[in-house]
């Protein structure tokens, strides 16, 4: 049987990843249904990664005990918390996620004793009147004996797992998603899966099914999507849009990124997807086996094209774009030709 594929397109905000997703759409047996929402289970705060660091660097029985919960309430939330637009994974991904969340909690942790610890005593409202309570029954004859500490949750769960275990473990959690998901049916595309910054912990929690794209754009482009386009359309924007802001931001943002070497990160630039189409399609198709027409898919170079060179589009632009130039030049595009912008172009 063949074995599908999860494919992750990842990239650094704005840089165009979603370019891979439209190649993908319109082949048969890519399930791209899930595009356009972000999965961030694995690198949100609290979500599996942090869990790896907080339960296999300085590890304690506190730590841990904080590290499961955290990563169990996070989870829900990203469940079925309402008006949250990264959660609903009971919509997108199903009820088999939180089931296998709480199997995965459950195989991580080794202890639950009864007692407890000040991060369980933290006062909320809901102790209120538990502790008014006990205030009555501390004036009662005998009353301290039906005292009962209120606390924000109970019992500890205590894990002092080894790397081997905690790995295993992770990886058929997530991998029970990916089933869930439809992996066993067809190759999906989950989009922001994996981050550029996340991809040095990659070889300990995936096998040869995952293919990861990262894509990365002129930061010259980046910056004029971002203060002329993005931010005139009442979008938030990631980056500064003073330029030399943006150029310190930009730098210590790629500087960050633990550089990793695996041949199945996959660093491909937008534009060699425009100037270089060919060849560069036939690499993405080749790894992934497709023997697809790349014609009868949404990604379409002779529109795209029109979102490079933005900085060429007008006079204003040119005195930033320079000091871009400068300051990231080994982060530029060396574009093949210049071309026309058109006043009514997509964008």
């Amino acid at each position: 049987m063949e074995t599908r594929k999860v494919i992750v397109p990842t990239g650094y905000m704005g840089s165009g990843s979603s370019a891979i997703t439209d190649l993908l759409d319109g082949l048969e047996d890519f399930d791209v249904s899930r595009s356009t929402f972000e999965f961030v289970f694995l690198h949100c705060p609290n979500g599996v990664f942090d869990l790896e660091d907080k339960l296999l660097r300085g590890n304690n029985a506190v730590r841990s005990d904080e590290a499961l919960h955290s990563f169990y309430k996070t989870m829900r939330q990203l469940y079925d918390k309402k008006y949250w637009w990264v959660g609903h994974y009971n919509e997108y991904i199903g009820s088999g996620f939180w089931d296998a969340t709480e199997t995965y909690v459950r195989e991580l942790t080794e202890f639950s004793p009864e007692y407890y610890w000040y991060y369980q005593e933290n006062t909320i409202p809901r102790m209120v009147p538990r502790l008014f309570f006990n205030k009555i029954l501390r004036h009662l004859p005998n009353g301290d004996k039906f005292i009962k500490k209120p606390l924000t949750y109970a019992p500890m769960w205590i894990s002092y797992v080894d790397p081997k275990t905690f790995y295993n473990v992770s990886k058929k959690y997530i991998y029970t998603i990916f089933d869930i998901m439809g992996k066993c049916d067809k190759n999906i595309v989950l989009d922001q899966l994996l981050l550029p910054f996340n991809l040095h912990r990659f070889s300990n929690y995936f096998d040869d099914a995952v293919e990861v794209f990262v894509v990365e754009r002129d930061p010259r482009d980046v910056f004029i999507a971002n203060k002329y386009y993005w931010s005139s359309a009442n979008e938030p924007v990631p980056y500064p849009k003073e330029v030399n802001e943006f150029c310190r931001f930009y730098k210590k943002l790629r500087q960050i990124e633990k550089r990793t070497e695996h041949p199945q990160i996959h660093r491909i630039h937008f534009e060699d997807l425009i100037y270089n189409y060919s060849d560069t399609v036939s690499k993405v198709f080749k790894i992934l086996g497709v023997k697809g027409d790349a014609k009868k898919t949404k990604f379409d170079p002779s529109r795209s094209i029109y979102n490079t060179q933005l900085f060429l589009k007008e006079q204003k632009y040119e005195q930033e774009c320079t000091v871009i130039a400068n300051q990231l030049k080994e982060y530029l595009y060396h574009f093949p030709y210049r071309i026309l912008h058109k006043e009514n172009e997509v964008f």
